[in-house]
């Protein structure tokens, strides 16, 4: 058997080597330089596709952007989506004084840019990337983006008085999350990321004032299809998370779609040269089309 550090180490690798792809479009939706969606043409010419809006990972710390996203959002276009690879303000690139890793994470802005660009994407989509079909959006993002994805789907039921709250469900065709840190208790006991729930909702003192309006586990049912794509042998956001808000969701009385591919870790889900990234095309497919 594999040591599982070492696979992981692979697969990272292999996830990391492709190079950045270009956007055929960039816009701003605030004036910070981290508030930008890049767009992305289908590569096949359809002039109607449906649009992949994509959230990227890294922990929501500041060192990980959305460059190492975009081999996978090309990939996406290359099947034939429109795509939207969104930026969004994360924490700080100085660890905390004792700590080793940067900080993960802004509160409440990490929040306000992704509710602020799901509000305006289809506005932008409209004038950047014509293509696309906003009937046929569909929200995915992978590891802090795939929890970012899911609590984005669920803003119509954020506590009463969140900023956030929408009045009414999303315009979404579903949700594809990817080794989502998608329960934050059970994130919290394994320390996924070194701690980074924690952080992101700025230590323990306010942690669970502050998750009733993060914690995608706690705002269920949403009503919007859901499906989650982990891999077994993950050891950055292990299965158990992904199990933990499957669980949640079940005894919210909603069933969400969980695809656990075996012997797959956390990276291959977004690396192009992997067989798990066209399994997760083909999910998001199946509720785009």
């Amino acid at each position: 058997m594999p040591d599982p550090a070492a696979r992981d180490a692979a697969e990272e690798a292999s996830a990391f080597s492709h190079p950045a792809v270009a956007p055929d479009a960039s816009a701003a939706y605030g004036a910070h330089p981290d508030q930008v969606v890049d767009f992305y043409a289908p590569r096949d010419g359809r002039q109607s596709a449906p649009l992949v809006v994509a959230l990227h990972g890294g922990a929501w710390r500041a060192p990980y952007d959305r460059q190492h996203l975009t081999p996978f959002v090309d990939f996406l276009a290359r099947r034939g989506f429109a795509v939207a690879n969104v930026e969004y303000r994360r924490g700080s690139d100085i660890p905390r004084q004792g700590g080793a890793a940067p900080v993960a994470g802004r509160w409440p802005e990490t929040f306000d840019d992704v509710a602020a660009a799901l509000d305006a994407v289809h506005d932008l989509a409209a004038e950047h990337l014509p293509q696309a079909d906003p009937r046929r959006t569909v929200l995915t993002g992978h590891s802090a983006g795939g929890h970012l994805a899911l609590w984005a789907a669920a803003r119509h039921v954020l506590p009463a008085g969140s900023p956030w709250r929408l009045p009414a469900a999303p315009a979404l065709r579903g949700v594809v999350s990817l080794a989502p840190i998608a329960h934050f208790e059970r994130a919290a006991e394994l320390a996924v990321c070194g701690g980074a729930v924690t952080e992101l909702l700025g230590g323990t003192t306010d942690f669970d004032a502050r998750a009733a309006h993060a914690d995608p586990a706690l705002l269920l049912p949403t009503g919007i299809a859901t499906t989650v794509v982990q891999g077994r042998t993950d050891i950055v956001v292990p299965p158990a998370v992904a199990d933990a808000y499957v669980d949640a969701a079940a005894k919210a009385g909603e069933t969400v779609g969980f695809t656990l591919l075996e012997d797959v870790g956390h990276f291959p889900l977004i690396d192009p040269a992997a067989d798990a990234c066209a399994v997760v095309a083909e999910e998001i497919a199946q509720l785009a089309w």
